[in-house]
């Protein structure tokens, strides 16, 4: 197969879809791979590196969509990228499609077979390919905000684990999943004061094991979460619905009544934000403020550290990345009951169903999807 590695051009986003060291492992099973010149600049592999181990080098992306019959990359296309697809196209990359209905509607449009590493399972019903990134935007989280509670930047000036004498930050983590656990990691080791809600009772049960009496663990109801949120220095959303949109849990009411100075960060922006205030933001330009309220929205946050976060993305993606080559997408999806969820468009067919009910689209199941040879891509 034709394998191609465009530059990512999403805002201040550095990470690459496949590093030299997939490149290499992909060329060994015979497959050609063409990479954008510069696509692994951000994390300090130049173009003679990826030729290395094989692949070819192209001056542009438009070269690289003509040239290749699957692409690989981290974020969703852009609008320009997104022209460039084609029917017998096999886009593999991370889509977030349930809050974005111009993507999702050009994806459509373009007949092309796309894959989202979000909706990808695991055999314990995780996202083993949205964990890793999940995982950085977790630690980065705290650390964002942080600097985002320095006075500069519009915080309360607190200090996130206090000193002798003066009293932490108290933090709230909403969700206790990859991101979440991530999250209270990190502000337990800045020595911030940190309660975390879930639904979930065993979630709960687990992280008070792991993280002892210095983790406030609260079963999340309208009340308990009201009464944390207003009283807190920083709040973390990290809640997921594979696919979905993500569920407004902080109102706008509520930011309205939180201190003035305090923090919202949400990790959930990528699927639509948690915070009823959150819009997208970007890392050049990351915060804005709402009634006194600082909120940290970038949609990309693990690409501030895209040599970090493009291999731990890659340790997870290259296994499906190479059954992708080497089968044919029909074949690499329809024997793996795991892989098979993270197609969500193909040949012109809506087939994740968070999708669909989030944006108005017919439904159509992934393997009557592939099985209907009216509906193969030439």
């Amino acid at each position: 197969m034709r394998i191609g590695v465009p530059k990512e051009i999403k805002n201040h986003e550095y990470r690459v879809g496949l590093t030299p060291d997939s490149v290499r492992e992909i060329v060994a099973h015979g497959h050609d791979v063409f990479v954008e010149t510069l696509a692994g600049s951000g994390i300090g592999a130049d173009d003679a590196a990826y030729e290395a181990v094989g692949a070819k080098i192209l001056a542009s992306a438009k070269d690289v969509f003509d040239a290749a019959t699957m692409i690989v990359k981290v974020k969703e296309p852009q609008a320009v990228e997104r022209a460039m697809l084609r029917p017998d196209h096999i886009l593999f990359t991370y889509l977030h499609l349930a809050p974005d209905a111009a993507q999702t509607a050009d994806l459509v449009r373009s007949g092309a077979t796309c894959i989202a590493y979000e909706t990808v399972l695991g055999a314990d019903g995780s996202l083993p390919l949205l964990a890793p990134m999940s995982q950085v935007a977790g630690r980065l989280s705290v650390i964002a905000g942080a600097k985002a509670l320095e006075k500069e930047h519009g915080g309360s000036g607190t200090l996130i684990g206090g000193v002798p004498g003066v009293a932490p930050a108290k933090v709230v983590v909403i969700g206790g999943g990859v991101v979440g656990s991530h999250a209270i990691t990190m502000a337990l080791g800045l020595g911030a004061d940190v309660t975390v809600f879930d639904r979930n009772v065993s979630v709960l049960a687990d992280l008070s094991q792991t993280y002892g009496p210095a983790l406030k663990t609260i079963y999340s109801t309208r009340a308990a979460l009201e009464q944390h949120v207003l009283a807190a220095d920083l709040v973390v959303g990290a809640v997921l619905v594979a696919g979905a949109a993500a569920p407004k849990l902080v109102s706008a009411d509520m930011v309205k009544r939180m201190t003035a100075g305090s923090v919202l960060v949400d990790v959930a922006i990528d699927q639509g934000g948690c915070f009823e205030t959150s819009r997208p933001t970007t890392h050049s330009d990351p915060t804005y403020i709402v009634d006194d309220v600082v909120h940290y929205c970038v949609a990309n946050m693990p690409g501030a550290v895209p040599k970090t976060s493009t291999a731990a993305l890659n340790n997870a993606t290259l296994p499906f990345a190479l059954a992708l080559a080497d089968k044919g997408p029909k074949q690499a999806l329809l024997d793996d009951p795991l892989f098979l969820p993270g197609l969500n468009v193909h040949a012109g067919k809506v087939t994740c169903n968070a999708v669909a009910e989030a944006l108005g689209y017919d439904y159509v199941d992934p393997v009557t999807a592939l099985t209907d040879t009216a509906s193969q891509a030439a």
